[in-house]
């Protein structure tokens, strides 16, 4: 009822009175944020790694010791062990500032630009896209989940 046998559904479909350049706009902004969320993997990857490089000292340390370099034992313990990666910043510091700063003002640009210019849907651009590129009827090609072809 409503919905067309074929092609996106309503949620993925252009706004009437929504031109192209706006669309291109919105999918520039959609595609910088999707660099954005791999950059912050990037991120919370460095998080992890580098905690996980720092407990490892500890065994570094007492393997020295063993070894009998008391001084470099001391100087890894006490001048690299926990110290901070960046001026003042463990990594958990620097993930919280980049979520709470850059990223949640990203994202919530993106989502306005969204609201206020196409009632918030998302990805139109790809949507227009994919209609571009498939082939209606071909296995495979279906528009969206469930419209059997």
């Amino acid at each position: 009822m409503g919905q067309q046998a074929d092609g996106p559904d309503e949620a993925h479909r252009r706004p009437a009175g929504v031109g192209d350049l706006t669309v291109a706009a919105l999918g520039k902004l959609s595609e910088a944020l999707e660099t954005v969320e791999r950059a912050r993997g990037h991120l919370y990857s460095l998080h992890q790694m580098i905690g996980h490089a720092d407990l490892m000292l500890d065994d570094a340390v007492e393997l020295f010791r063993s070894a009998g370099h008391d001084e470099i034992a001391g100087l890894v313990a006490r001048d690299l062990l926990g110290r901070n990666v960046i001026a003042g910043r463990w990594t958990f510091q620097i993930v919280e500032d980049f979520d709470d700063g850059y990223y949640a003002l990203f994202r919530e640009l993106d989502r306005r630009a969204r609201d206020e210019l196409v009632g918030g849907r998302r990805h139109l651009y790809e949507a227009e896209l994919k209609e571009r590129r498939r082939s209606p009827g071909r296995p495979g090609h279906e528009a969206r989940p469930g419209a059997g072809g």
